[in-house]
């Protein structure tokens, strides 16, 4: 049976939201160089979910596109009183829409089931051991 409850994530100010319905495809971390700057964390942590999993997406947005690693233009969909990022689209993997696990602002979101793009990640910082992890995309 495919769970029903509802993701609700938000960015800082909460003027753009996105609701999901059930669990996401995919969440995975991202330590490349763009993820941080996007961040200004140390990685990026995106939960990956069917479009047709979206419910609602309310608020002002505005957009920015950039060339991603791994060759596609990815389109960020950001808060333009706060700043910050709420989801994106990979046109690599146009059913699926990215939502930052941050704005979910959930301590008990499911945690990343791989890390990529570990060539450029904080040495410092460590995942568990069993997280399956890549230095660059996943393969």
């Amino acid at each position: 049976m495919t769970s029903t409850k509802p993701h609700d994530g938000a960015c800082a100010c909460g003027g753009l939201r996105i609701s999901l319905t059930g669990p996401p495809a995919l969440v995975s971390s991202c330590h490349c160089l763009a993820c941080q700057r996007r961040t200004g964390a140390l990685f990026g942590s995106s939960a990956f979910f069917p479009r047709d999993q979206i419910v609602s997406i309310a608020g002002d947005e505005r957009t920015f596109q950039r060339q991603g690693d791994s060759g596609g233009t990815l389109t960020f969909h950001f808060c333009p009183t706060c700043g910050s990022t709420v989801y994106w689209d990979n046109p690599q993997v146009p059913h699926l829409v990215c939502v930052a696990v941050g704005a979910f602002a959930d301590p008990s979101f499911q945690a990343p089931a791989r890390t990529i793009w570990t060539e450029t990640k904080h040495g410092w910082l460590d995942f568990p051991a069993d997280t399956p992890s890549y230095p660059r995309a996943a393969g």
